[in-house]
């Protein structure tokens, strides 16, 4: 067992239950109420400074070039095509590009502040492994819908699976499989709880979002 499945192992339940939401079924079949989506989208935009910010400390403390450059390359692709898409959707859902933080959106937000400024290559990853992970895994089941669903649907799972995202996973997953083997037991403990906590919290966004956001107009 690599230590990103032990990781998994740790949080089996909320693992299944934040990978096969009610939220994103509702997403990937077209039922889901614009409204819904856009409060969503608004708070999941929330996110994306910070995880930028995250993801460059990554590419940062990375031991070589090599273990660097995938991250380096992600980094684009959120900066470039998915920032565009959730500008695309947001104006074509006719809602504000912003809007005031959740409780839940904020507790995910410190969690990643707290991950970048541990200046801890392993916690940075335990946070960046969660968010991409679980991504992967409720959107790849959905891939063949996504042409045939209106396109803030369709590319966020588009965006969320594929051979691509998949490396990316892949590549973050073998990051920490392999920054484990050097850590002492304390230091393992320190992720386990980053990864769990990060679990719960992706969690709790999907249940609030399933509940809905308030949406700024």
């Amino acid at each position: 067992m690599s230590a990103t499945q032990y990781l998994q192992s740790l949080v089996t339940d909320d693992w299944q239950a934040t990978t096969h939401h009610a939220f994103t079924d509702a997403l990937a079949d077209g039922t889901l109420s614009q409204e819904k989506m856009a409060g969503y989208l608004q708070q999941d935009y929330l996110f994306v400074e910070g995880f930028v910010r995250l993801l460059a400390s990554a590419v940062a403390h990375a031991p070589t070039l090599a273990d660097a450059v995938p991250a380096a390359q992600f980094l684009g692709l959120v900066c470039g095509p998915e920032n565009t898409y959730f500008l695309r959707s947001l104006e074509a859902l006719g809602v504000a590009p912003t809007a005031k933080p959740a409780p839940e959106t904020r507790a995910f937000q410190e969690l990643m502040d707290h991950a970048r400024r541990s200046g801890r290559y392993e916690i940075m990853l335990a946070v960046l492994v969660v968010a991409e992970w679980t991504y992967l895994e409720w959107a790849t089941p959905f891939e063949d819908r996504a042409d045939d669903l209106p396109f803030w649907f369709g590319e966020w799972i588009t965006l969320h699976s594929g051979e691509g995202f998949t490396q990316v996973v892949a590549y973050l997953r073998g990051q920490l499989d392999t920054v484990w083997d050097t850590l002492d037991d304390a230091a393992r403990a320190d992720v386990s709880t980053t990864f769990t906590q990060a679990v719960l919290l992706e969690r709790a966004f999907f249940d609030a979002s399933w509940a809905g956001f308030a949406v700024a107009t």
